[in-house]
């Protein structure tokens, strides 16, 4: 459903390590230091600190030779349109967003004219949201990344699995998506979380596991589906109500909202899934949620982006411990913290911090380099591989990268 690989760069100085760590953040700032702010918007400007005013914008723009990239951004962009894209793009550096542009339609047939504030369904994209959500609780000392999944559901089959196999993906767990014959599924339309793990625990015989716990990397939905109803069994409250109080709501994404949530207040902003053109209906599997589910817009995902890099979520030490390799994909540059993918330097430090996803004609990704301090996030209702294909992209921001392979098991 998800992973996308870019193609990216082997780059990289302690610069980038640094700059995850907040050294270089200018707005890093600790979490106990908003007790005094009463309103989510403002808790997040004292963290994230003062847009830019247009002085200092103008400073930077030339810092950076921005009218040159937005030049050539757009020209990019004009191919990807040309190869089919239809989606919303957002681009930012140093505080100051280069490119922030829609093309096409949120509902093809429709051919609704495409918005900023239209969300889209992040598949797993989603799946950092479910991390940080997680992280929280760690830092509230309501779980530990050492507990087990039976500490939450005993009967779960799969034994000596921690939440952080979970989240960095070592469980060995099978897709739930491939792991149930019909004759489970017609049970219930559209399963929830829940659901699913009490098929994990009932079928028999026991879908057959991807291979043993923290013996390697294999990416699998299951993970990020368990991590999701671990949220909701500590915190006591539905999972998007959770993300509402402690993410969304904090960091003033107000166009976000979980897919299986109908809330009038969304419609508005809802887009549909298209594959070659052609409407997607609702998947079996669509209110599942935590490895995908998440729906947003460029920019709420802007702003979660600033609040994550100034650690308005969380502390310094969980983000250096989320944003620590903890699974090579395979030998090489490509690997997996706490629900971030990461690209590594020469010297194996984090110089890249990405997620994409695809999921019932979405795809998705967001691309961000600390050191550079720039984001690319790119959203599609409409399947268009161009969607991962920011190589170019990151030669403008950032400069000469080599090749690497894009596009791979998703």
């Amino acid at each position: 459903m998800n992973r996308p690989m870019i193609n990216v760069v082997k780059q990289g100085k302690w610069a980038g390590w640094l700059a995850i760590c907040g050294i270089v953040f200018i707005s890093a700032c600790d979490r106990t230091q908003h007790s005094k702010v009463r309103q989510p918007n403002d808790w997040y400007t004292e963290c994230v600190g003062e847009p830019l005013t247009a002085e200092q914008e103008v400073k930077v723009r030339q810092q950076i030779d921005a009218e040159k990239k937005v030049a050539e951004i757009e020209e990019i962009f004009r191919k990807k349109r040309l190869a089919g894209f239809n989606g919303n793009v957002l681009i930012a550096q140093k505080g100051v967003v280069l490119y922030k542009k829609s093309y096409g339609y949120a509902h093809l047939r429709e051919k609704d004219t495409l918005r900023t504030d239209h969300a889209f369904q992040l598949a797993s994209l989603s799946k950092p949201f479910t991390a940080v959500a997680v992280l929280k609780l760690y830092e509230a000392n309501k779980l530990r990344l050492s507990d087990s999944i039976q500490q939450f559901f005993p009967d779960f089959p799969y034994h000596n699995i921690t939440i952080q196999n979970l989240l960095s993906h070592r469980s060995g767990l099978p897709n739930y998506t491939y792991a149930f014959m019909d004759s489970v599924r017609r049970g219930q339309k559209y399963p929830a979380n829940t659901t699913i793990i009490h098929w994990f625990a009932a079928v028999k015989p026991t879908p057959k596991r991807y291979g043993y716990p923290d013996r390697s990397f294999n990416y699998s939905n299951t993970n990020y589906l368990v991590l999701a109803a671990i949220v909701e069994k500590v915190s006591g409250v539905p999972f998007g109500e959770y993300l509402r109080k402690h993410i969304l709501d904090p960091l003033g994404m107000k166009h976000t909202f979980l897919v299986s949530h109908a809330a009038d207040s969304t419609v508005a902003y809802r887009t549909s899934g298209h594959q070659k053109g052609q409407l997607i209906p609702k998947d079996y599997y669509d209110e599942v949620y935590g490895d995908k589910g998440l729906c947003s817009t460029t920019e709420d995902l802007y702003r979660f982006y600033k609040g994550l890099m100034a650690n308005c979520l969380l502390s310094k030490k969980t983000m250096r411990e989320a944003l620590s390799p903890r699974s090579f994909e395979r030998p090489g540059l490509k690997n997996y913290g706490y629900g971030f993918r990461l690209h590594l330097d020469e010297l194996e430090k984090p110089k890249y911090i990405y997620h994409g996803g695809w999921w019932k004609g979405y795809n998705t990704i967001m691309w961000i380099s600390p050191a550079e301090d720039f984001v690319v996030i790119i959203l599609s209702n409409s399947y268009n591989r161009s969607v991962y294909q920011v190589k170019e992209l990151i030669d403008i921001l950032h400069g000469q990268v080599q090749p690497d392979d894009v596009e791979k098991d998703l």
